[in-house]
Parts: C-alpha cells; sequence; structure tokens
C-alpha cells in the first residue's frame, strides 16, 4: 500500500528518520601528509556547515541540513582520529605506499598515478588508493616487472 494511503504524518515521519553514518572502511586509515591536510580541510568544511545547517530558519529543513553536516562531522572525526601519516618514500626500488608509479599496459596506454590512502584517492587526479586492486598487484614490484590484471599485463616503467 502506498504512503499516501496510511496515515497524513506518514511523509513527515519518514523525514525524520535520521540518516545512516557514512560507512568507515575497515582497512587501515594510512594517509599521506598531503592526505591528513585534505582531511583537516574537509573536516574544517563540515563544521562550517554544521553551524550554517543550525541557522537555517526552517524546521524540516534544517533538521536535515544538520543530519547531513553532523554525519560528515562523524565521519571526519573517525577519520582523523585513526588516521596513521606516512611520510614520503625514501627508497623506490619497489611500488609502496606513497610512490608515483608509471606503468604501460599491453594496449600501449602510459599512465602515472599515486598510491595514496583511501579517502585522498581520485583516479582523476592520478591518485588511487593503496587497497585498490591495481595498487595490490603492483606493491612489492620493481620496474621491468610486469603484472597481469583482467587478462592484461601492465609493465612498471618507473617508481618515484
Amino acid at each position: 500500500m502506498s504512503v499516501a494511503f496510511t496515515r497524513e504524518d506518514s511523509a513527515q515521519t519518514a523525514q525524520e528518520v535520521s540518516l545512516p553514518d557514512r560507512p568507515i572502511s575497515p582497512h587501515p586509515n594510512i594517509v599521506t601528509e598531503s592526505g591528513w591536510t585534505a582531511l583537516e580541510s574537509a573536516m574544517g568544511g563540515a563544521r562550517a556547515a554544521l553551524e550554517a545547517a543550525q541557522r537555517v530558519e526552517d524546521p524540516d529543513e534544517r533538521r536535515h541540513a544538520v543530519d547531513m553536516a553532523a554525519r560528515d562531522v562523524r565521519y571526519f572525526n573517525e577519520r582523523l582520529r585513526t588516521a596513521q601519516v606516512f611520510p614520503p618514500p625514501v627508497e623506490f626500488d619497489a611500488v609502496a605506499f606513497g610512490h608515483r608509479v608509471t606503468i604501460q599496459r599491453d594496449d600501449g596506454r602510459k599512465q602515472i598515478f599515486r598510491v595514496v590512502g583511501e579517502d585522498e584517492a581520485d583516479p582523476r587526479n592520478q591518485t588511487i588508493s593503496y587497497v585498490s586492486p591495481l595498487a595490490r598487484a603492483l606493491t612489492g614490484k620493481s620496474v621491468g616487472d610486469v603484472v597481469q590484471m583482467g587478462g592484461h599485463d601492465i609493465e612498471i616503467l618507473a617508481i618515484a
């Protein structure tokens, strides 16, 4: 039966259901120094959004905005609390967290990416999470090594 036919206040009740917390990864929360800075910035933005949400005049809009912002504050608070900042790598003989890796796929495409923490990963900006399938396949490998991913060969050309 449609909500429209149950109770008049069902829509109001549905709006009062709070949002679930943002999921927290089960993996260790390792971050680069720039990842730590980005988490701090995101926390600042979430706190500012919470303050702004508390000033919204309409009660329903305020409740929704406060729920959204408080959810983000809880998430970033936990990510900052559990973050383990890894210093920049000093050895470049094998792929590890923080490295910038140049690869060549078997179709000739060359790609460069940096292995970073989960919250700072953004493939459009040439960063991938250390728990991504590609990063896991390359971790511990050296220049010249070839790994198989999805039936394709990927060769490591450089580690910086």
